[in-house]
């Protein structure tokens, strides 16, 4: 089980996203149960990032939406951004 810590840029983001996207709530909530229970599940599409954000990895909500996030240890992962995927990347 991961637990999750939550930058302050990425509760910025998540606000601002939500403000534009409302409907967007519950698949955010729903998504992030499943990353909790395991940050590697088919249906989360979690995948390593390159160039600048190698260090990265991504998680897809729907269709146009991901979270960014980093291990920091081996059971916390720091949510970072979220957003589109212009956005986020």
């Amino acid at each position: 089980m991961i637990k999750l810590d939550w930058s302050k840029r990425f509760k910025k983001k998540l606000k601002k996203y939500l403000a534009k996207h409302p409907e967007m709530e519950t698949r955010i909530k729903d998504k992030l149960k499943i990353f909790i229970k395991n940050p590697y599940a088919p249906e989360l599409r979690s995948h390593k990032l390159s160039g600048r954000l190698k260090d990265l990895r991504a998680v897809v909500i729907d269709y146009d939406c991901r979270i960014v996030f980093a291990f920091v240890g081996q059971d916390i992962a720091l949510l970072i951004s979220i957003g589109t995927h212009d956005e986020v990347y």
